[in-house]
């Protein structure tokens, strides 16, 4: 007696083993892209938020800037959220190139934010009449808008 070789019962094996092999591939495809897109949502989050501090700060600037004389020395407390999306971040005046090698920022000078936990940076225009302090950083949170007897503006941590 000669018996055939039976492989019906491979053929469920292998199909079995395919549809399992291509599920996880395109499970893991799929957490991958889905990953990515909230990396990119926390990014562009984070730069809405410094844009609409960086548009508080400098319209609190410019106030300091207009309704004070330029022999005078004020100081003036601003309170702003000390974080962004979970991390915190810095603000600096600037002037010169500096600002404009911004998208849509063609005056001079600036005020420019970066966050600490990711690579965002954003730069927004300021209208004052008086020179600014650039060699100055300041953390997010409560900030020191200093207008000098020297004509100058510069911000300073809130102690």
């Amino acid at each position: 007696m000669i018996l055939e070789r039976d492989e019906r019962g491979v053929s469920i094996a292998v199909t079995h083993v395919l549809t399992v092999g291509i599920t996880a591939i395109l499970i893991s495809g799929l957490l991958i892209a889905g990953s990515s897109l909230l990396e990119t949502e926390q990014e562009r989050s984070t730069e809405s938020a410094l844009e609409t501090i960086g548009e508080r700060l400098a319209s609190e600037i410019a106030a300091v800037d207009q309704t004070t004389e330029p022999s005078d020395t004020v100081r003036v407390n601003t309170s702003h959220p000390r974080t962004v999306s979970g991390s915190g971040y810095r603000v600096a005046l600037a002037d010169g190139s500096t600002c404009t090698g911004y998208p849509l920022v063609d005056t001079e000078p600036c005020v420019i934010l970066e966050a600490d936990g990711e690579d965002v940076t954003v730069a927004v225009p300021l209208a004052v009449d008086s020179g600014v302090d650039t060699s100055v950083e300041v953390r997010g949170g409560t900030i020191e808008i200093t207008r000098r007897a020297s004509g100058d503006l510069t911000l300073e941590d809130y102690p």
